[in-house]
């Protein structure tokens, strides 16, 4: 059975525990993603120390198990063939405490078949008995709001009629008093005389079961025995609705007398408040406008003495999105103050005093999706709802969070509400991380798109800075890359017939989060290259003061030692290496990808991109600083003579790099548009495009290669095949796209007249990672890059192919100087 239970809760969507500050089971297993198990049987009580979480988790194995065991029948020992009778065990066995709304009593009555109503709740047990002293103890409630400070064996008769007039015709009570033991609560068509004639007539409705338990706080600690304490926490709540109290005249409040053991000190304070209210005067809708502005000054709510019991607090944007702190503060209690001049010692005495006379209050937090979250005694807290509000999935009201606060009608109070800016920020992250991953992939492509189009046209090509910054402007650029994804998501929902969500919040929080992702990739470009930029910068330096240092005698030793090494990069193997380094980039990523794990493969890819880089930087640095060099010298000696110019020039450059040199040599050719240095710089630009693209990619696997280390002790066992595949894929996007001129050779046959080139298969690829981001599914976006690394090396081949068979090439070759 322990295996069951864990099976039950391990396989669920979301990951709950039991904290110390929610210790009722309704919201550990949420009600959309799996059972929503909790059980009225299993009492709540408050966890004051950590090692009872695990007592009460034995507690729910114990229910589940006679769930399990009520699904056999009895006559034949087997489970019930009809999923009806299943369901209904289910429901019965597993039902929440506190039900999944705040229509609370729908669900005691039913109706027969004349349509009249039939109560069908249950009494109190027999082995309860109550004193039968009459109507000589009686006390008769003449105000809306009643109230029970001690245990005092009377019986409070409230007339409906007269107290719910006035639109205040609902019936809100709280009590720290055990059902039927301590209280008892029964709706009279008439008014009665004893207790015995109640039992007598079935007139007489008892209404206590609807008294429903709720996490109550610590009790107050009692100095000396007998002396008034703090009033308790409530710890059940009961509302009765019209048409729950319909056909009823009167309700009573019947209270046990005080219990006195020899020996042991009285119980602490007991407390029960009731009164009848108008819902709507206890209502407040705080829109969203108020929720932003709270974030710079905290919104004050005013409650005034005899405000109702029940104040329904609506919040237009879910707290799962947007937590708020929330503090009550008592300001009165129909207590007069001492002749105290000092302000604080008022303020001292009044919290003294209405801490005797008010309960702590209690706030309900009512989520669509999460359900009802429970916090008594707050005074302050942060109030969160584990909630996944504004996605794809969302359902209409999943938007919404609704706090009912039980507060003491007695008692005036301030309530200060503030959206908290840290919960907010790591709650946003939490649910809208998998969101933000597939949109950050989507901003690569759209920024690989730019490039690849820019090339097409014989354009500079953009850095990846500016291609991203690019996807940002308005209105055209944000609005077809950032906007127009949302609304093919909703065509889908369309097409499948599945809900659509709500469509203003969806709609914003996709838009922040494609933002947030905009800038998130924004800010690894410009750390990384920041980062080629310092290392290139300084590698130049260093090989330009060694040039100088070469006939230093002190750098002798270091001579002999490249000289050596120059040697063994003279092999067979070290030259094939150099002459085909992409080939072999591919087969050590390949092999380490399929054999080993995925991440060494793609790490290897990385690393090839990195080198690449630093080697293009180099070069444009070398360029540019041998450029302005000889334009220094041009301007200095240009007295001096022509002749004498090109002398000095020509023995300078003769200690640069030949390799460099004779690169540029082939790039000054009358066919040459650009210079050497601008198309080191695109090369840069492009292959820093891949680099970033891979490098999330591979982040993407480091969970899985973090398991994977821990489990080489344990045997060694193959990458699954979907995983090697989509690994090899885009180790071939980026070797065979890996230079700016293999753009060319990437083209398809017109369609529609229309030729599709790299930079149209790259927006494909970014809508895909969008609408993947929406789904909460970022790992489908290495479909897309697999997608493209097979589609290029299919291309490649007929492309060498129609070269042999000397046929019209497939694709096109722009900026040959560049080759």
């Amino acid at each position: 059975m322990l295996l069951l239970f864990h099976h039950m809760v391990y396989f669920l969507h979301f990951d709950f525990q039991v904290r110390s500050k929610l210790e009722s089971l309704d919201g550990i297993v949420p009600p959309t993603n799996g059972f929503f198990i909790s059980s009225t049987g299993m009492k709540n009580v408050w966890l004051s120390m950590e090692h009872q979480a695990i007592l009460w988790c034995n507690q729910l194995v114990v229910q589940v198990s006679h769930t399990l065991l009520s699904l056999i029948e009895s006559k034949t020992g087997q489970p019930f063939p009809e999923a009806n009778k299943r369901l209904a065990v289910f429901a019965r066995m597993l039902r929440s405490g506190i039900p999944q709304s705040f229509n609370w009593m729908s669900s005691y009555r039913s109706k027969n078949a004349t349509g009249s109503q039939v109560h069908t709740l249950s009494s109190c047990p027999n082995n309860v008995h109550w004193n039968d002293d009459g109507l000589d103890r009686d006390l008769y409630i003449q105000t809306t709001t009643m109230t029970v400070l001690a245990m005092d064996g009377r019986r409070r008769w409230l007339d409906i009629h007269k107290l719910g007039s006035d639109g205040k015709g609902h019936f809100m009570f709280v009590t720290n008093l055990a059902p039927c033991f301590g209280i008892r609560l029964h709706l009279w068509p008439d008014k009665g005389k004893s207790a015995s004639e109640m039992a007598a007539s079935k007139r007489v409705l008892e209404v206590t079961s609807k008294l429903v338990q709720i996490p109550s706080g610590p009790a107050p600690r009692q100095i000396e025995p007998g002396s008034q304490t703090e009033q308790a926490p409530p710890s059940a709540v009961l509302w009765l609705s019209p048409e729950d109290m319909h056909g009823f005249r009167f309700l009573t409040v019947s209270v046990a007398p005080r219990p006195t053991i020899s020996g042991r000190p009285p119980p602490a304070a007991s407390m029960a408040v009731g009164q009848f209210f108008n819902p709507d005067d206890g209502k407040r809708d705080l829109s969203a406008q108020f929720m932003l502005l709270s974030t710079h000054s905290q919104k004050e709510l005013l409650l005034k003495e005899d405000h109702p019991l029940a104040l329904n607090l609506s919040f237009t944007v879910s707290l799962g999105l947007l937590p708020i702190s929330l503090s009550l503060t008592t300001t009165g209690c129909g207590i007069q103050r001492s002749g105290l001049l000092a302000e604080e010692a008022g303020d001292m005495e009044n919290s003294r005093l209405c801490k005797l006379r008010c309960f702590p209050p209690i706030a309900l937090a009512w989520d669509h999706t999460a359900g009802l979250h429970i916090l008594p005694n707050l005074f302050s807290e942060t109030i969160m709802v584990d909630s996944s509000p504004a996605l794809w999935s969302s359902t209409q009201g999943s938007e919404k969070t609704t706090i009912m606060l039980l507060v003491d009608p007695h008692c005036s109070y301030k309530a200060r509400i503030a959206v908290s800016e840290t919960s907010a920020a790591s709650r946003f992250l939490l649910l809208y991380s998998s969101q933000i991953v597939g949109f950050s992939f989507a901003a690569i492509f759209f920024a690989l798109m730019r490039q690849a189009h820019a090339w097409d046209l014989d354009l500079p090509m953009p850095s990846m800075l500016v291609a991203v910054e690019s996807n940002l402007r308005i209105p055209w650029p944000f609005l077809l890359l950032g906007f127009v994804p949302i609304l093919f998501s909703l065509f889908i929902s369309l097409l499948k017939s599945q809900p659509l969500p709500p469509l203003a919040s969806f709609a914003f929080v996709s838009t922040i989060c494609y933002v947030f992702a905009n800038g998130s990739v924004i800010l690894l470009v410009l750390v990384s290259q920041l980062v080629f930029y310092g290392v290139a910068i300084i590698h130049v330096f260093i090989k330009s003061r060694w040039q100088e240092c070469e006939g230093n005698i002190c750098l002798a030793f270091l001579h002999w030692f490249i000289n050596l090494s120059s040697g063994f990069f003279s092999l067979r193997v070290m030259r094939v290496l150099r002459v085909n380094p992409l080939l072999v980039t591919a087969l050590a990523a390949i092999t380490l990808g399929c054999i080993v794990h995925p991440a060494l493969g793609l790490f290897i890819l990385i690393l090839s991109h990195a080198l690449c880089c630093h080697n293009a930087l180099c070069s444009f640095f070398t360029a540019s600083f041998r450029s302005n060099a000889r334009m220094k010298e041009l301007l200095d000696f240009k007295d001096v003579g022509n002749e004498r110019s090109q002398q000095f020039a020509s023995k300078h450059d003769a200690g640069l790099n030949q390799n460099i040199q004779l690169e540029e040599n082939s790039s000054s050719s009358p066919d040459s548009s650009r210079s050497f240095g601008d198309t080191q710089l695109e090369t840069f630009h492009h292959r820093h495009g891949l680099l970033i693209l891979h490098l999330l990619a591979t982040l993407m696997f480091v969970p899985s290669f973090v398991a994977w280390l821990q489990r080489i002790g344990m045997g060694h066992s193959l990458p699954w095949f979907l995983d090697s595949a989509l690994c090899i894929g885009v180790i071939l996007h980026g070797i065979l796209n890996s230079k700016p001129e293999f753009i060319s050779m990437f083209s398809f046959p017109e369609i529609c007249g229309k030729e599709v080139r790299l930079d149209f298969i790259y927006l494909l690829a970014g809508y895909y990672s969008y609408v993947a981001g929406l789904g909460l599914v970022p790992y489908r976006v290495f479909y897309a890059m697999a997608a493209i690394g097979f589609i290029s090396c299919a291309l490649r081949i007929l492309y060498r192919r129609s070269r042999e068979k000397g046929e019209p090439r497939f694709g096109r070759k722009k900026r040959s100087h560049r080759h």
